[in-house]
């Protein structure tokens, strides 16, 4: 039987992509092969999101090209729409399709395979479990925003929603199927159903599929804070099912500079938010996506960013450090120092570091539900709802499942402790 591996890069609408893609592949009769090494076809879901994304896949393309030169390579994504002829020039590649072709992906890897044209059984638990322990449904796509960093707009084109209904019947299709985690991911989520007719929100597709995907919870990928109003918010700590974990594209802090990316906000109406959130989902954790070095960016600009961070109900943060993107608003604007930008991103990632230390203290002795993302006989590893990866030395669940994790010990770059129920 043929065997395809699937990498992926960049955000969790790629991790949905990719997760569905492994999944139809199944479906076709090929094998998924964890290692890249030993497999036939190797599909390639990219980011162009920085610079350092375009590295890394082109990294992981020639190591391929030396581990296993037989193997060939379809790559796919948002690198692949913004320049497929420097992907086609790499060694395997053998199919470059952007984000308009990816309706094309599955009849490329299986032909590529040569795989028959009979459809095998949906993939089992065990063979589904060998890709994702946690599932992901991709309900939006596409962003109607154009901020000055972000190429991805006009790669993936104006918000697309899928319709609530349709949504609902994919989550009752994979609870039903034994996964207990159903991650909702969007390039834009929240602005879910304003292209629909009749408009809807991100609050009316929770209502929809929160019954459906039932006994799994949900977990919501990035929100954009402009949109993440009062009714949101009371839904989110209505509802147990939703996990207490919420990360927020705050970009920045100083009104400045997010007026400078074309974005709205600033410390005074980030902080509101996270303190909202905070108060009104006790326990939740809370993180951002946070551009370090943006044109312009002065030192009294990153202090007020680091005041933030620090004294905000912010737990973590993604830092990124600035990186041009071709046809931009800020491709080609003066940019801040290297030697600055790489000082501010490992300040800002230090201090996550004791934020994140701090928030997990807190539940010391503590049990929380959580699923299991890894079981094997040298050890486990579950996930709690509020994004606490918990090493243990055994669960009697396998993976996919919900169980009860005690937290035994906390340490600077791990979390232990023991399945109790």
């Amino acid at each position: 039987m043929s065997s395809v591996a699937v990498r992926n890069f960049g955000c969790r609408a790629n991790q949905a992509e990719a997760f569905a893609w492994a999944d139809a592949l199944q479906a076709r009769g090929l094998t998924l092969e964890e290692s890249a090494g030993r497999s036939d076809v190797v599909l390639v879901n990219s980011c162009t999101l920085t610079g350092r994304a375009d590295r890394d896949v082109r990294k992981l393309i020639r190591t391929v090209g030396r581990e296993n030169p037989a193997a060939r390579v379809v790559v796919t994504g948002c690198y692949a729409e913004r320049a497929p002829e420097e992907l086609a020039s790499l060694a395997n590649v053998v199919a470059v399709l952007g984000t308009n072709d990816k309706d094309r992906v599955v009849e490329t890897v299986a032909g590529l395979a040569r795989v028959s044209p009979r459809v095998a059984p949906y993939g089992t638990a065990a063979e589904t479990a060998a890709f994702r322990a946690r599932a992901y449904l991709k309900v939006q796509d596409g962003c109607d925003n154009r901020c000055a960093f972000c190429v991805i707009p006009a790669l993936r084109g104006p918000s697309v929603s899928v319709p609530p209904g349709e949504a609902a019947a994919s989550a009752r299709d994979l609870a039903a199927r034994g996964f207990r985690e159903i991650v909702l991911a969007g390039i834009h989520l929240a602005s879910y159903g304003r292209d629909l007719r009749p408009r809807l929100s991100l609050l009316d597709l929770l209502r929809e599929i929160g019954e459906a995907a039932k006994p799994a919870r949900l977990r919501l990928s990035s929100l954009d804070p402009a949109l993440v109003d009062d009714a949101l918010i009371d839904h989110l700590a209505a509802d147990d099912a939703i996990c207490r974990h919420f990360h927020l594209s705050l970009q920045h802090a100083s009104e400045r500079v997010l007026g400078e990316m074309g974005r709205p906000g600033g410390s005074r109406s980030h902080e509101e938010l996270l303190s909202r959130l905070a108060s009104r989902v006790p326990d939740t954790a809370l993180g951002a996506d946070i551009i370090v070095g943006f044109p312009g960016e002065t030192d009294d600009d990153f202090k007020e960013l680091e005041a933030l961070i620090e004294d905000s109900a912010l737990t973590y943060v993604h830092v990124f450090p600035f990186s041009p993107r071709p046809a931009t608003l800020a491709w080609d604007r003066p940019r801040v120092a290297d030697g600055v930008v790489t000082a501010r991103a490992k300040a800002l990632r230090r201090l996550s570091a004791e934020k994140g230390f701090r928030f997990r203290e807190r539940f010391l002795d503590r049990e929380l539900e959580a699923v299991v993302i890894r079981n094997s006989d040298r050890g486990a590893e579950v996930l709690t709802g509020n994004d606490i990866k918990v090493a243990v030395p055994r669960s009697p669940a396998p993976r996919r499942e919900r169980v009860w994790v005690r937290i035994g010990r906390v340490l600077p770059l791990a979390t232990e402790g023991e399945v109790v129920g």
